[in-house]
């Protein structure tokens, strides 16, 4: 059985990143016609508006090494809660960002509302496994995997990255010391998308509602998603990121999505909201035939 009800839960936070704009991503997605398009599905949708993020303005840094951690905290334990009610309900959590540490709350959520971990495919250019002490920017919205772990939020065998290409000496250090999957553009170049999807699928899946995916926009080539806040040439095409959405759907074991890093400020008439929302289609189930 698919889908039957998707709760929509904004996170608009740019504390995490380096740049500011991503807190106005939920509001970019939801104006690029989320809800609507969904209901085409056949889909009922529940917005359930926006976690409350403290401004930056209102706070100091506090913590050199993981700036604004408390107060990424606070809204990431509230959006745990959120996500923890809609997954108990049943119901399928689809988070927007805001920036990537946001899965942090996404994760806690699901794990606990769960009783375990969720197998992870995280779409990214970066690996997003900084720790505090080894980040050259001190950006949360970096560290997000290391936090999540520590948290047992994820596992690292259950955790397949996709997309890399800008990935942090440090970063490199640890994924190949948990023996976390790591397909880079390079090995997506080589192996094919198709073969990367079927092996993250068999790495993360286990069963219905076993798989979170959470999709950072910059992932994507920025041909395709200009409007992120980190951007890196060379990413997935506008067909290999539909693609990997589509197997997911078709595997039946999508439980959880989270859309994150869209910075309207610098796309082109929202352009890479709009192609959210399509990959959140795709990730729902949405076929051509």
């Amino acid at each position: 059985m698919g889908v039957t009800q998707v709760d929509v839960i904004g996170v608009p936070m740019d504390l995490g990143a380096g740049r500011r704009g991503v807190d106005m991503g939920p509001s970019a997605i939801r104006y690029a016609g989320l809800n609507a398009a969904i209901g085409r599905l056949g889909i009922t949708t529940v917005d359930r508006g926006n976690i409350p993020v403290r401004l930056a303005e209102s706070a100091s840094p506090e913590e050199a090494g993981a700036q604004y951690l408390p107060i990424i905290n606070e809204a990431c334990a509230l959006l745990a809660d959120v996500v923890h009610e809609v997954v108990r309900a049943g119901h399928f959590p689809l988070v927007l960002g805001g920036d990537h540490s946001i899965a942090m709350g996404t994760l806690a959520g699901v794990t606990r509302a769960r009783g375990r971990a969720p197998g992870v495919i995280w779409v990214d250019a970066h690996g997003d496994i900084n720790t505090p002490i080894g980040s050259p920017s001190g950006n949360v919205h970096g560290m997000p995997v290391h936090f999540a772990l520590e948290a047992h939020s994820i596992a690292a065998e259950r955790i397949v990255f996709i997309g890399l290409r800008d990935v942090d000496e440090g970063e490199k250090r640890t994924i190949h010391e948990l023996g976390v999957k790591a397909f880079t553009m390079s090995d997506i170049d080589r192996l094919g998308m198709a073969a990367v999807i079927a092996q993250a699928l068999a790495i993360a899946c286990d069963g219905p509602g076993s798989l979170h995916v959470s999709f950072d926009m910059d992932g994507i080539d920025p041909t395709e998603a200009p409007g992120v806040g980190t951007p890196v040439r060379g990413g997935l095409s506008y067909r290999e990121a539909h693609l990997l959405m589509e197997a997911v759907a078709a595997s039946g074991t999508l439980g959880s999505l989270e859309i994150t890093e869209i910075n309207p400020i610098l796309d082109n008439q929202n352009q890479t909201a709009i192609l959210a929302v399509e990959l959140v289609l795709s990730a729902l189930g949405k076929t051509t035939l």
